[in-house]
């Protein structure tokens, strides 16, 4: 039996929060946030693991940026005008269709979209994953808090490796030897 705060694919999906170009600019250490959302990505698509992705009023703030759409050629975002995309009904009829009861979160802006969500989802009764190297705001402090804030509501605070890996469980199988390239 593995620990339940271990991150486990089955039932697992990926959720990458508005990462849009017009706020982009101004993210507190946004290369990063690009960085490991692409590591999460590309390792879930390897795990054959669902991956969901939303734009906040993309009609102000822009599209997705360039590089994540391109890492997800198939998926179409998710428009929301909610804070919190547990307020998009169409994002929320995708997990139950999937049967998600695990979400791993990526995205900005942590102290505002991002913990909205995360809130809500463990308010419905979510196991909730935050990959904190892949998320945050444009203020360190505001970024800093909103983790403090998740974690002591019921989130898990993560890193995009030990998402990953902990997703995979073991050693020596071709998963493994794909995701462990993505996070070299």
């Amino acid at each position: 039996m593995r620990h339940q705060r271990i991150i486990q694919k089955e039932n697992c999906a990926l959720l990458v929060i508005d990462i849009q170009e017009k706020i982009l600019p101004v993210i507190n250490d946004s290369e990063r946030i690009i960085s490991n959302t692409l590591k999460l990505i590309n390792g879930f698509k390897i795990m054959n693991v669902p991956v969901f992705l939303t734009e906040q009023y993309p009609q102000g703030l822009g599209r997705t940026d360039s590089r994540i759409l391109s890492a997800l050629p198939d998926i179409n975002p998710i428009e929301k005008k909610t804070f919190s995309c547990y307020g998009a009904k169409e994002f929320v009829d995708k997990l139950k269709e999937n049967n998600i009861t695990r979400v791993a979160l990526c995205g900005i802006e942590s102290h505002v979209c991002v913990i909205q969500t995360a809130l809500d989802l463990i308010a419905n009764d979510f196991q909730v994953f935050i990959a904190a190297d892949a998320v945050s705001s444009r203020k360190l402090f505001d970024f800093e808090m909103s983790l403090r804030r998740m974690g002591a509501n019921g989130a898990e605070i993560s890193l995009t490796e030990s998402i990953l890996f902990e997703m995979m469980n073991q050693c020596g199988t071709d998963e493994f030897r794909a995701v462990s390239k993505l996070v070299k």
